[in-house]
């Protein structure tokens, strides 16, 4: 395992791979490679967050929601990105988050369990942060249109019509949002340990949180999400990632791996869990009989099922709400 500054290479001023210059580069602006404004970028998420907004079953504990934010928070401070971030936690067991355009990022409550220390889930974080500050959406939308020039009629700055959602949970997402190319992965993953590393994580948990994961899926198959597993950490991505550690990113004298709030925060998220879980299965399967205090003669009779005898109604609860938290750079 490399470890940070092992055998630096002189970077030119400003580059991607000049970690000092975070925060000061404009990656994957508009130009050829991208048609469309950050403006565009903001109406798209803010268009599709609403619908997951609606959709979603949210954890709305405020000691875990404001430390997940805090996390993301610092990480959005120590990147390139140039829109506010607003930050959610949905309800779900599987191993997932994703950043749509704009700055609408969702982490799933299964990501913060399964994660063994904080700088696991700051690492994912920052790839998915990565992904939206070097605008990798609109770049996937400008090369789909570079793709049908001359085939196809094109609204450049119109609907999403054109290409397949990703659905999940009732949830419909423009698949150009959340898959990306392989080299546009292997961007975020780049970009996303100099952010972790900028806020003062341990680089390296990034890479083994991946590793970790695949292995997690081969004992319990479904764990992760589809879009979250389409793009594994191949070798070449471990090996680039090994590079990037040791030939970019100077040494410091110590790094943040875990907290003891970390601890406290997934332990209180198992119990929020733990409960919803058990009030799900009581809803599902307690059954409840309605009475009437009247004979059957009178017309306040119970409904019976053809044999005169009531009718079980099966009450299922529905308490689940949604409510969100915004916070913005």
């Amino acid at each position: 395992m490399a470890e940070p500054g092992s055998d630096l290479d002189k970077v030119k001023s400003g580059s991607i791979e000049d970690v000092n210059a975070v925060g000061n580069r404009n990656i994957g602006g508009r130009g050829l490679g991208n048609w469309y404004s950050t403006d565009w970028e903001i109406r798209m998420g803010h268009t599709y967050a609403a619908e997951i907004d609606k959709n979603a079953r949210f954890i709305t504990d405020p000691v875990v929601t404001e430390y997940v934010n805090r996390i993301g928070q610092n990480i959005v401070k120590n990147s390139d990105a140039k829109v506010p971030f607003t930050i959610k936690v949905i309800d779900s067991d599987e191993i997932n988050a994703f950043a749509l355009p704009g700055g609408f990022f969702y982490v799933n409550s299964g990501l913060i369990l399964n994660a063994d220390e904080e700088a696991e889930l700051a690492g994912v974080m920052a790839h998915e942060i990565a992904h939206v500050s070097a605008h990798h959406a609109a770049r996937e939308m400008t090369r789909l249109n570079y793709a049908q020039i001359g085939t196809v009629p094109l609204i450049f700055l119109g609907g999403m019509t054109g290409y397949e959602l990703y659905e999940a949970s009732s949830i419909a997402v423009p698949l150009t949002f959340l898959h990306f190319s392989r080299e546009f992965e292997s961007q975020a993953d780049f970009l996303g340990i100099e952010y972790m590393y900028r806020a003062g994580y341990d680089p390296q948990a990034f890479i083994a949180f991946f590793e970790k994961i695949e292995a997690l899926e081969k004992r319990k198959p479904g764990i992760i999400s589809k879009t979250f597993s389409d793009h594994p950490q191949t070798p070449d991505r471990i090996e680039n990632s090994q590079y990037e550690i040791a030939h970019y990113l100077p040494a410091k004298p110590d790094y943040l791996v875990t907290t003891s709030e970390f601890d406290d925060v997934k332990a209180r998220l198992a119990r929020i869990e733990n409960k919803r879980r058990l009030h799900d299965n009581r809803g599902l399967k307690r059954p409840s009989l309605r009475k009437a205090s009247a004979s059957p003669q009178d017309g306040n009779a119970p409904p019976t099922n053809g044999d005169d005898q009531p009718t079980l109604h099966r009450r299922t609860d529905d308490t689940s709400t949604t409510s969100s938290t915004t916070s913005s750079n």
